[in-house]
């Protein structure tokens, strides 16, 4: 393999030595003629030493006939894919198991108003790999005999840690604008630098990334979100002008600064907040907290007022935050149960700090535990990560404030049903009780009753009746 490190050479021969399974189906393709060779993402992840089991192939066979070559072969198959040249397999080996997608040799290319490639094959693999993303990603290991094939030099650049196109900049990212989107996700995976040629590029033709669907510009804010350095990967987006398009409440925080009335850099917090969320995440990476971490103070620039004093205020921001937090992630086609999930915690994150500096009464706990429900663990850590003060003094105030909020959850839960608050009576109780039929009066009944709990703690059956019926006492009958 020239070119390769010795590191390297035995990294992808161990890799190779490990994973029978390539050899196995690259077997059955030679055998029929075909060449299958190891390519993108796998041969980079295998060189960096994170290959998973997850294997990319390209060939020449077109589609149908890779259908046939891993049917038998494989423990599954699936051709949702196919229309795009790729067909899906699984194979479960004595090493795991594998998940595999074998691709044809392919050029693909949007015209100027498409969300949906063109798709048209190619004959060999040097054809194949310029079309592909960046060098990183157009390196092959041609199977079985396991040449390295390198046109574009990406070994060079994967050392350099450097993101660069096989063809111009300009030709990529006209042939599908996501690979801008990319960029960014690979800087936040990765933690390499886009070269030069392709943030400019990416600057001059961000807006071509509105051609790109929704669904696909959601899937790669994902991956970048849920990255090791997200941060690095927001950035460029913001840089380059895509973030206007893709999530441009974040650019947006950018506010003006105006020597007379001081504030924080809301754009440079929400990116700290970020950072400080993630580091406390305990069982990996978490979506609904890093989008709420985000996206938590993106209400303050519409709801800024410079106060008479000099100060600035962001009332309610929390409120209209919320709203746009939901617009937002509609617009990018987030399900409903994450939409919801973000927006509450956007909506909830100054709740504590309402209550002043601790002084919290059985009744608050009640209403914060109640009110966070199953984010209330996310709803720690979100509020947590919201304080980035240089003021050490003033910070370990707000984490001991914080901790004693805990302290306090912790002793009410061990004295009474916490986690889900609910009145004594139910509403077919309260119907029998009040000689009432199912509507709106049973909801009012209900609710007070739920107010009653959360204000004064748990409530006998008879000490609920009793706080029923003196409600209904004090109800204008019609």
């Amino acid at each position: 393999m020239p070119g390769l490190s010795e590191a390297q050479t035995l990294g992808l021969q161990e890799l190779l030595r490990v994973s029978p399974v390539a050899d196995e189906i690259a077997q059955r393709f030679q055998d029929a003629g075909y060449r299958l060779a190891l390519v993108g993402g796998s041969v980079r992840d295998a060189l960096l030493g994170r290959l998973g089991n997850d294997l990319d192939f390209t060939t020449d066979a077109r589609p149908k006939q890779v259908l046939k070559l891993v049917r038998g072969w494989a423990d599954a198959v699936w051709d949702v894919g196919i229309a795009f040249g790729t067909v899906g397999a699984r194979k479960d080996t004595a090493d795991g198991s594998f998940q595999i997608e074998i691709t044809t040799y392919r050029s693909e290319a949007y015209d100027r108003t498409s969300r949906k490639p063109e798709v048209t094959y190619g004959d060999t693999i040097e054809q194949d790999l310029v079309r592909r993303d960046f060098t990183v990603n157009a390196m092959a290991v041609d199977l079985p005999g396991r040449g390295f094939v390198d046109p574009h030099h990406g070994l060079d650049d994967l050392e350099a840690r450097v993101l660069r196109t096989p063809a111009t900049p300009e030709e990529s990212f006209s042939d599908d604008p996501l690979r801008m989107m990319r960029a960014a996700r690979f800087a936040a995976q990765l933690d390499f630098d886009p070269a030069p040629e392709v943030v400019a590029a990416m600057t001059a033709m961000a807006e071509r990334i509105t051609i790109v669907s929704a669904e696909r510009i959601q899937a790669e804010l994902n991956k970048l979100l849920l990255a090791k350095y997200p941060v690095k990967g927001l950035r460029l987006l913001v840089d380059t002008g895509l973030a206007d398009f893709v999530v441009p409440e974040l650019p947006a925080l950018r506010l003006e600064k105006d020597e007379h009335h001081r504030h924080k850099d809301v754009y440079e917090h929400s990116l700290t907040v970020l950072e400080q969320a993630i580091a406390l995440e305990s069982d990996g990476p978490d979506l609904t907290l890093r989008l709420a971490a985000l996206l938590h103070d993106i209400g303050k620039p519409r709801t800024r007022r410079f106060e008479s004093d000099g100060r600035v205020s962001f009332h309610h921001h929390e409120i209209v935050g919320a709203k746009m937090t939901r617009k937002r992630m509609r617009e990018l086609k987030y399900s409903k149960e994450l939409i919801d999930d973000v927006s509450r915690l956007v909506e909830l994150h100054l709740r504590f700090h309402g209550y002043g500096g601790g002084e919290w009464t059985d009744s608050a706990v009640r209403r914060y535990v109640t009110d966070a429900g199953p984010l209330l663990e996310r709803l720690h850590r979100l509020t947590r990560s919201d304080c980035t003060t240089r003021n050490k003094k003033k910070a370990a105030t707000l984490s001991r404030t914080y901790d004693g909020l805990e302290e306090r959850i912790a002793q009410l839960r061990a004295q009474e049903e916490l986690d889900a608050i609910r009145p004594a009576l139910n509403g077919n109780e309260i119907m029998e009780l009040l000689g009432l039929k199912p509507g709106p009066v049973v909801g009012r009944a209900y609710k007070h009753l739920l107010e009653m709990r959360l204000e004064h703690g748990p409530m006998t059956e008879d000490e609920a009746v009793a706080e029923l019926k003196a409600w209904w006492a004090a109800q204008p009958q019609d």
